[in-house]
Order: structure tokens, then C-alpha cells, then sequence
């Protein structure tokens, strides 16, 4: 089984440059970038995505997937039409980007009920259907080849159950072979370290029971680390990581025993962390050095990386 391994962008926002990040990236011999979504992106001009698209190859770096990085795209799920029309626009602005950067994929987690309207959920996950059928409509028409989701850690962002995560993805299974000439597959960016615990901090899902379970739509996948109740995420092989749940040999072993399940030949794995405090001259610094060690720490367990 190959996995190739990436970087998304997020904990570079407002604190290093892409160049920075590109040639750190040429250093590790990484060749993926997901890129993470920021607020200017929906605004910027397309000759700003041309220049990131030239950036990263300049240092051998293929910016292959977009996936949003604050939630702002869940308003596909929203019961409020405004907000619903908006997320739209800022969607379909998302795919051109992708576009412009040469990228396979676009996406985003699919929303949040409002805690309190949880009864909201079964109706809100109908309209993002409904929404992600007409941007995989759209995906295709420009020349995307898939669309992702991202299964949460919480009951109010859907999909986070076994079922939720079947209801949706067979959907898209049967709505791409109906229209497989007008439509990309809606696939989903897994994460290693999404897991459930309810209101009581008990565990009712696990993070590696759901990363297994969607194994079969799994495009792509984040790399982190988390805690016993998915509250808190972080790197690999630093001191403080001790405490984290995600055992990378054991998820190893599930993608070694599972090799034939994955939609597509080389699924690619992003490390996906926040990285130090944000704007602290005394922890900005260590980004680097702890991108490092986490990538070490994951390519010591991803033994076939290809």
C-alpha cells in the first residue's frame, strides 16, 4: 500500500509565507499541499492563485486539494436561506480556486446544528445534499475530479455517526453512477483523530472505528494527534505528544489490512496541526521545527510511503 504524505496550510495563516512553507515542504522531499482556506481567499483575484499555483511548483510542491479551515462553508446546512445563498457563492468561488491551482479536490466539513435546534439536523443534512449534488454538478463541469467531506467529532456536525457517514456517502455513491458524465464523486478527507464522545465525555465512536468505516470513499486523509476525548489537537514526536491517543503504528496497520478498499490507488495523508500559539514571538519560531518532528514521527510508521 502507498500513501504519499502532505502539509495543509493552516498554521502558516498570518504567520509565515507560503514561500516559507513551499521551501520547508522541498526540504521534507514533500510534494502535497491542501490548501487550508483564509478569509481574502473569496475576494482574491485569479492572477493570486496563479502565482501560488507557479510558487509551489518552483519547489516541486503540487497543490492537489483545497479544504476549508474555519467552517465557513458549512452554511450549505443552514435552515437560513441568506446564510445558505452565501455559503453557496463563497463554495462555488472555492471550486474555480481549485481550479486555478490545478488542484484534484475541493472541500469543506458540511456545517454545525445550532445546539440548541438540534431537531434541525435531519432537515439540515437534506439541504447539504442537495447543495453538494449541485457543486458536484458544477466540480465537473469545470474540471475538478472530486469533492471531499469531512466526518466531525460532535453530533451537531454531521456526518459523526456510522450511520450519517453511510446515508451520505451512499448516496453520492448512486448519485454519481446516475450521472457519471455531469458529476464528480463526493468523497471524504478522513481524519485519524475524529472520533465521538458525548455529552457526558463518554467515548462512543472512536477516532480509528470512523477512519475504518470510511475507508471506502476516503480520498484523502488529515494526519493529528488528539486526545481521549478528541478535544485538543496537536503533532507527532515531541515530548508533549505524549499524551495522545492516535498510536500511528496502529493506524498503519489499518490502512496495510484495508490496501484494497480506498477509492483510489495513492491516498494521501496531510499533516493537519494549528502548530504553536499564534502571534507570540517566543512560539511563532517553532512552526518549523515541529512540522518536522511530526512528519519524522509519521514517515518512521508510514514505512511505504511511496
Amino acid at each position: 500500500m502507498n500513501i504519499e504524505l502532505g502539509i495543509k496550510s493552516d498554521p502558516i495563516e498570518y504567520r509565515y509565507s507560503f514561500e516559507w512553507l513551499f521551501a520547508l515542504m522541498e526540504r521534507l522531499n514533500l510534494k502535497h499541499m491542501q490548501l487550508g482556506s483564509f478569509f481574502e481567499m473569496y475576494t482574491l483575484p485569479d492572477r493570486y492563485f496563479t502565482r501560488l499555483r507557479r510558487m509551489a511548483a518552483d519547489h516541486g510542491v503540487h497543490i492537489g486539494s483545497c479544504f476549508s479551515s474555519h467552517r465557513e462553508l458549512g452554511g450549505i446546512l443552514s435552515a437560513d436561506s441568506d446564510i445558505q445563498h452565501a455559503a453557496m457563492d463563497a463554495y462555488r468561488r472555492f471550486l474555480q480556486i481549485g481550479k486555478l491551482l490545478g488542484s484534484d479536490s475541493v472541500g469543506s466539513s458540511i456545517g454545525a446544528v445550532p445546539r440548541d435546534r438540534m431537531d434541525l439536523k435531519a432537515a439540515g443534512i437534506s439541504r447539504a445534499i442537495a447543495a453538494l449534488e449541485a457543486l458536484s454538478r458544477r466540480a465537473c463541469k469545470i474540471g475538478l475530479s472530486a469533492l471531499t467531506i469531512e466526518p466531525m467529532s460532535s453530533l451537531a456536525e454531521p456526518p459523526s455517526t456510522p450511520e450519517e457517514i453511510t446515508h451520505i456517502m451512499t448516496h453520492f455513491e448512486r448519485y454519481h453512477a446516475a450521472h457519471p458524465e455531469e458529476t464528480v464523486p463526493v468523497y471524504l478527507c478522513g481524519d485519524i483523530s475524529h472520533g465521538v464522545a458525548d455529552a457526558e465525555g463518554h467515548v462512543i465512536h472512536t477516532n480509528l472505528e470512523l477512519f475504518e468505516l470510511g475507508l471506502p470513499w476516503m480520498w484523502e486523509f488529515h494526519l493529528k494527534n488528539t486526545d481521549a476525548l478528541f478535544e485538543s489537537t496537536f503533532g507527532f514526536g515531541c515530548e508533549s505528544c505524549a499524551s495522545g491517543i492516535v498510536d500511528l503504528a496502529e493506524v498503519w496497520g489499518v490502512i496495510e489490512r484495508n490496501a484494497g478498499r480506498f477509492p483510489r490507488s495513492t491516498p494521501i495523508g496531510y499533516l493537519e496541526i494549528n502548530g504553536p500559539k499564534l502571534g507570540r514571538d517566543y512560539s511563532d519560531h517553532l512552526l518549523g521545527a515541529q512540522l518536522t518532528e511530526s512528519i519524522q514521527a509519521i514517515r518512521e510508521h508510514f514505512s511505504t510511503e511511496s
